[in-house]
């Protein structure tokens, strides 16, 4: 019986731990912000504080590992005239990828060389997002429809080569689902499962619980209907806990139908702070150590911030960014139109 009380009395103890967090009451941020020109720029691959990676409009490619001091900026381009625009970035212990938008479509594979290991030619072709599982072997991009479903490509050997997934594994898309290269955010990834957040005609979700060999895929309540509207952002705390935001690019100040949770990993949304702020967002994030509950989104609109998992929103900064990304509990790294930001919680 003493055992017993022990294992109860245990049990008890670190339940009470995980329901007594206290989420902040963050009321001011310090943004650093550092000056790149010629480029817009909407991915980012964090490492750490010292570290981080982009690829941006005009085939920019970029690192520092001084924290911002300074900065190593190469510029790509494809038969010696096109200057690529990327959207997406991602990295693996060996090398960095960076996938371009429109056509052709070109993934750089940079390592001590740098070589292209997928082109597309299509006149709709436009790729949004890229990621990598934590294995660093297999990776995911995804891109707007070419026929009459999404374009999803995969790699299984670290980025060496990538396959076109077929539309016969994949959902259907209505005329007018797409996807939206805002942030190198509508893809999420936690082990063996990804989801890829859509808008336009339709706002929906899909996902795969298998590295992307079978897919599922779920309405949400996101403004949608006509191009600008939809999902621009999605972001996971742990396997059920999920957040979507976005709107309608077109009208930034609008805040209705722009937000919604999820506790089942996907399959249900629920709308949160309806009709209040923030309103347009391109990027959201869960903060590290925040229990789910601490959570930034940033936009064109400026840096907001909830401590009740989305419930309500504090607007922290008007300085507008495309997409951010923690370090830890107390750093993020953002971008912008021609430049990045380190963003500090005191």
């Amino acid at each position: 019986m003493k055992r017993y009380l022990t294992i109860i009395s245990l049990s008890f103890f670190f339940t009470s731990c995980k329901e007594n967090f206290t989420p902040r009451e963050i009321n001011t941020i310090s943004v650093k912000t550092y000056k790149i020109d010629s480029t817009s720029i909407r991915a980012i691959y964090a490492k750490n504080k010292d570290t981080l990676y982009f690829a941006g409009s005009n085939g920019r490619i970029g690192t520092t590992t001084d924290g911002g001091n300074t900065w190593n900026i190469n510029t790509l381009t494809f038969h010696d005239s096109i200057k690529p625009h990327f959207r997406s970035i991602s990295k693996t212990k060996n090398a960095l990828f960076a996938l371009s938008i429109a056509n052709p479509a070109l993934l750089y594979k940079i390592d001590d060389t740098q070589k292209i290991v997928y082109t597309e030619n299509n006149e709709k072709v436009f790729y949004d997002s890229m990621k990598f599982f934590s294995n660093g072997i297999d990776g995911i991009a995804v891109g707007d429809p070419t026929s009459d479903c999404p374009s999803i490509i995969t790699t299984n050997d670290g980025g060496n080569t990538w396959t076109k997934i077929s539309c016969e594994q994949l959902p259907k898309f209505e005329e007018g689902e797409a996807f939206f290269a805002a942030s190198n955010t509508n893809i999420k990834i936690i082990n063996n499962i990804v989801w890829i957040a859509s808008g336009g005609k339709k706002a929906r979700v899909l996902k795969s619980s298998d590295k992307g060999k079978t897919w599922e895929i779920y309405t949400t309540p996101i403004v949608q209907g006509n191009g600008p509207q939809g999902i621009y952002s999605i972001d996971f705390y742990d396997e059920n806990n999920g957040i979507i935001i976005g709107g309608d690019y077109s009208k930034p100040n609008d805040n209705c139908k722009n937000k919604a949770i999820t506790t089942d990993g996907g399959k249900t949304w629920q709308l949160i702070a309806d009709n209040e702020n923030p309103n347009y967002k391109s990027c959201v994030q869960y903060v590290p150590e925040g229990d789910g509950k601490e959570i930034f989104a940033v936009g064109k609109t400026g840096i907001s911030f909830s401590n009740d998992a989305g419930k309500s929103w504090k607007k922290l900064s008007d300085e507008g960014f495309y997409s951010i990304q923690f370090i830890d509990k107390n750093t993020a790294w953002l971008s912008g139109n021609e430049k990045i930001a380190k963003l500090s919680i005191p």
